[in-house]
């Protein structure tokens, strides 16, 4: 099934209090954006295209409004990004993004969470070159051909273009994200994409089975739990065992 892209990230939000989880987590990044490019979202593309996801999210609007408003003021927190990267059950590999005003409560809280589960944290680099860093670009069609013409008369570097079920996927280098949908949003302005991000999508996956596949649920729980845990991506893949070799 193509790049299986879908399978890269995992977030688990059904609760009221994971609710609260997620609206804290769009409101630190939409600040963080705004804090960085300017409140407007017009002015801001980056700012405009997380106030999309926010909504499709069905983050709230005084959420949204609130993070930009406190971006547009004087002082406010200083957060800094941070990746992790480390090793799960069954050499699966796992990259876990941060926003945070304080590393040390941070990493204190993702070692905690790996360590509970049985996983161990790698150095830097020890995970990210198992997996491409790419922009993806997705809507409804049939005409890959078309698309791939699109992208080389905008002179954007394409990693592919898939077409299947009735969909196109556009895989590009993550920096010519904004340009890849500019100029799809101006081909097909009546198009609506039903994906616009950037992500780390594994070049291999591991299928884990049984106990693998538990002790992988609880680790993904334990980040979720970590309030300055932003993204996670992973090549695993949870199989039941009577689909395994399938």
């Amino acid at each position: 099934m193509g790049r299986d892209f879908e399978n890269r990230k995992h977030a688990i939000f059904k609760t009221a209090a994971q609710k609260s989880k997620l609206y804290s987590r769009y409101g630190k990044q939409l600040y963080v954006v705004a804090k960085n490019g300017g409140a407007s979202p017009e002015n801001n593309p980056a700012l405009k295209h997380l106030i999309e996801r926010a909504k499709k999210d069905q983050v709230p609007a005084h959420v949204i409004e609130k993070a930009c408003e406190k971006a547009a003021g004087v002082g406010g927190e200083d957060f800094v990004t941070v990746r992790y990267e480390g090793f799960g059950p069954g050499g699966c590999s796992v990259i876990v993004d941060c926003l945070t005003d304080n590393n040390n409560r941070t990493i204190t809280d993702v070692r905690s969470a790996f360590t509970k589960a049985g996983a161990r944290l790698g150095a830097s680099g020890s995970v990210a070159h198992m997996f491409d860093h790419l922009a993806v670009l997705g809507f409804a069609g049939d005409d890959g051909d078309a698309i791939l013409e699109l992208m080389l008369e905008s002179d954007i570097d394409v990693e592919d273009v898939e077409c299947e079920d009735g969909k196109v996927r556009v895989f590009a280098k993550a920096v010519d994200f904004y340009r890849a949908r500019t100029a799809l949003e101006q081909a097909f302005p009546e198009q609506e994409l039903d994906v616009a991000e950037v992500t780390f999508i594994p070049q291999d996956y591991r299928d884990l089975v049984g106990e693998d596949a538990e002790v992988f649920e609880k680790l993904l729980a334990l980040l979720n739990d970590c309030d300055d845990v932003q993204e996670i991506y992973h090549n695993a893949r949870i199989r039941s065992d009577a689909s395994q070799g399938q």
